[in-house]
């Protein structure tokens, strides 16, 4: 019917109640004895010109406009109960705050009201939109929603608290997809474009920040075209009005969530509305159209009308069964009830005053009551109503703020219940004051699952967060971590380096120890170069006891045997030596594998050199008298020998008292291990070891060579001369081999290189006489070791 669609039964039934406590506190004798109060209610049609004209009426005294007239004299008023609107409250608490007028709003939210400099008399009975934005920007947060739409009414009310929710949002990271603005009057084509916005926007959560019947319009185009998958969040404005809660508007609106002012119920306040005649009072206009719309029928006024249904005006309130006879859910016409309360107790304390001698500005006579005066009152006023509540004004004339959180559920008849799921106190402790009880939520699409509205998926642990360009800083990719670098939490803005002895797991979410590497004793390569070693130096053991068992036979005597036993037993030494580069580094291992390789090869490097200087003079002794072998007789060998060790010794001892070599992580080699290995403290003293090693290589190499053509069956000059020959190329290829080869195989070569000089100086020069020895023992003679048969050239 037209006319129901026309008039407001909510605003109807906020006028009831302020009527119905008035006579409540007129038939009290405990408030205002013998002081009736009365009332005059002015439809202000949700216009603040419309509003700012009735409170100038009710100032003048006058209902109706008289050409010229005066005001003059104080206002026949004490103070005004509104508006609903934060516009209206706004028009009307700026005109009347010049005349001291105080007024109480029920309904007007807007924290712009809150400013005492500019809206000094104005009191209200629902809390500040400030504390309704904080309670909306938790709920926000609590859920996760980064990604929203705003819609706010063109007016105070909606572009102060969008205004506020914003700031609070935007400091929690979330962002607004979109921001649009609606009032009651726009035309149709802006509508359809706002309707526009949020099908083409991603966002699946929009915030409606304004009064019902500002978005009302907007929300039936929604319902007209059927979108829906949205999760709107209701200013207490609108969450817990009837018009858009209903069962045909379920599918779009469905699961609506917001706070409301806790509700509380009036039971004798039924009955008074039952009672509601037509024409039964002065207001009987109001009353008219509200039986009107009650009924869908019309009373004979004249005009035309859509319906032919006449009202009789003893229809039945009983068989109405609407919400509007609902006393038990009162939220915003609890508000009026204690707003109804709240000036009649700043009248009792102006009135009835208990000391005579606080003054006559404290006290007046019900005859002369000035506004000025209830103001000051009404500023201290504290009582506890009849219901319970703790009533009165903070320093900004606000309540105190809480709500409850309501949720639009449709139960079994199919009818749409504003359900409380949770509340919000501002006075409680900090984390104490926003409760929800999730489970009893439903969303939309009559749903459990709690929506997801987001402009990009979370960035899992491993990942971080990059802003896309030109977008809002909730849309993003999510970025691998670096290597080297971890993120342990969602959504993480950086990645964080790890430690130094600390490397990222694979899924990047946690420093882990990095691997510590060294060649071991359990390694493959370390067994088999285990193997080697101890097989070379088994080789080695037998081949002396071959030498050894077979002392007395020419070929063993003709080459020096002192010295190639010190020769074997110093190869023995050089194929253990390099057991004490595997395992943990220690500093007793690092000193004892430097000091031990270098030791052993300058005695290897030592026997050589003097079996190499006996073969040249051996052969240079050609006179007689001129024999040069008495001075490299066996006491001169083993003075060679020891010298030549001694001065690597000295070399050694400088080098473990100035810097000697030490246990060191290596971090640089590779990023996700430890290298340990040994650093050879002084880099001088290590390059002295290595340089002395090879003076006396290269001097065996070239005295070998040139004795390689001296008359001899068997001249040991050769193998000698094949046996540097091997070393030096050996140790020559070592050295980029060493460079380049990275952590433990750095070792591994180190160890290779020790094991290949050792088994070439073994063979080459041990081998051919050991084969004599035991597979052609008739070449072991004297005859034919001093055969004079020309050596072919090598």
């Amino acid at each position: 019917m037209l006319l129901s669609c026309s008039f407001d039964l909510r605003a109807f039934r906020w006028t009831q109640v302020m009527i119905f406590a008035i006579k409540e506190i007129n038939q009290d004798r405990t408030i205002l004895p013998n002081v009736t109060l009365g009332y005059r209610i002015h439809d202000s049609c949700a216009s603040p010109s419309q509003a700012l004209k009735a409170a100038l009426t009710l100032m003048n005294g006058q209902e109706k406009h008289i050409p010229e007239f005066n005001c003059k004299g104080d206002s026949p008023i004490p103070a005004i109960i509104g508006e609903s609107g934060s516009s209206q409250s706004i028009t009307i608490a700026r005109a009347v705050a010049s005349f001291g007028i105080s007024m109480v709003s029920y309904f007007s939210t807007c924290a712009c009201l809150s400013n005492k400099q500019e809206y000094p008399t104005f009191f209200r009975t629902v809390p500040s939109d400030l504390f309704q934005a904080k309670a909306l920007a938790q709920l926000v947060e609590h859920f996760g929603w980064t990604w929203i739409g705003t819609i706010g009414g063109d007016n105070e009310y909606g572009r102060y608290g969008i205004q506020a929710f914003r700031e609070l949002v935007e400091q929690a990271g979330v962002c607004i997809a979109f921001s649009e603005m609606v009032l009651r009057t726009y035309p149709e084509e802006r509508i359809l474009k706002i309707v526009d916005v949020i099908k083409l926007s991603t966002a699946k959560v929009i915030l409606a920040f304004a009064s019902e019947g500002d978005l009302y319009p907007l929300l039936k185009e929604i319902v007209h075209q059927n979108i829906t998958g949205i999760q709107w969040i209701a200013s207490e404005a609108w969450i817990t009005a009837t018009r858009p809660s209903t069962k045909h508007n379920f599918k779009s609106l469905g699961g609506t969530i917001g706070f409301a002012s806790h509700k509380m119920a009036i039971p004798e306040l039924r009955h008074f509305l039952m009672s509601l005649r037509p024409t039964a009072y002065f207001t009987g206009g109001f009353v008219n159209a509200f039986w009107e719309a009650m009924f869908g029928c019309t009373f004979n006024r004249g005009i035309s009308v859509l319906s032919t249904k006449q009202c009789t005006g003893h229809e039945n309130l009983l068989k109405a069964n609407d919400s509007f006879f609902d006393v038990t859910h009162l939220r915003v016409s609890y508000n009026v009830y204690k707003a109804v309360y709240a000036i009649a107790h700043g009248l009792h304390s102006l009135l009835f005053c208990e000391d005579e001698s606080m003054g006559p500005y404290l006290c007046a006579n019900v005859s002369n009551i000035k506004p000025w005066q209830l103001f000051q009152h009404l500023k201290e006023v504290r009582f506890t109503n009849r219901l319970g509540e703790h009533v009165y004004f903070d320093p900004n004339g606000d309540p105190t703020a809480s709500y409850d959180i309501i949720n639009w559920q449709e139960n079994q008849n199919g009818l749409v219940e504003h359900v409380t799921v949770g509340y919000f106190d501002a006075s409680a402790a900090t984390g104490k004051q926003f409760m929800i009880n999730e489970d009893s939520v439903i969303w939309h699409g009559n749903t459990t699952r709690v929506p997801q509205s987001v402009c990009s998926e979370s960035c899992p642990p491993g990942t971080r967060k990059a802003v896309q360009n030109g977008q809002h800083i909730c849309c993003f990719d999510c970025i691998p971590c670096a290597e080297g670098e971890i993120s342990n939490i969602t959504d993480s803005l950086e990645c964080l380096k790890c430690p130094l002895e600390y490397w990222p797991s694979d899924d990047s979410q946690r420093c882990v120890l990095k691997e510590v590497e060294f060649l071991s004793f359990e390694d493959t390569m370390g067994i088999i170069l285990m193997t080697f070693a101890l097989f070379g130096a088994c080789i080695t053991l037998i081949i002396a006891s071959v030498f050894l068992y077979r002392k007395d036979t020419p070929i063993v005597k003709a080459h020096n045997s002192e010295l190639s036993f010190l020769l074997l037993f110093s190869l023995v030494l050089c194929f253990l030596c390099s057991l004490t580069f595997m395992g943990k580094p220690s500093v007793w291992s690092c000193i004892l594998r430097h000091t031990l390789f270098s030791v052993t090869f300058v005695l290897c490097m030592s026997c050589i050199l003097g079996k190499t200087i006996v073969v040249l003079m051996a052969f240079k002794a050609t006179v007689p008298q001129n024999n040069p072998m008495k001075w490299f007789g066996p006491l001169q060998q083993r003075l060679i020998v020891c010298a030549c060790t001694f001065i690597q010794i000295v070399i050694c001892v400088t080098w473990l008292a100035i810097a000697p070599p030490f246990p060191t992580k290596y971090l640089q080699y590779h990023n996700a291990k430890v290298i340990l290995e040994c650093n050879v403290g002084s880099p001088i003293a290590f390059y002295c070891v290595l340089g002395y090693i090879g003076i006396l290589s290269c001097l065996c190499f070239v005295l070998a060579f040139l004795a390689r053509k001296l008359p001899g069956n068997f001249n040991e000059a050769k193998l000698i001369t094949f046996s540097m020959l091997i070393f030096c190329a050996v140790w020559l290829t070592f050295i980029p081999a060493y460079v380049s080869s990275p952590g433990k195989y750095t070792v591994a070569v180190e160890i290779f290189a020790i094991l290949s000089s050792s088994f070439g100086l073994l063979f080459c020069i041990f081998g051919p006489k050991c084969y004599i020895i035991l597979f052609r023992p008739e070449k072991n003679t004297k005859r034919n070791l001093m055969g004079k048969i020309p050596s072919k050239k090598l």
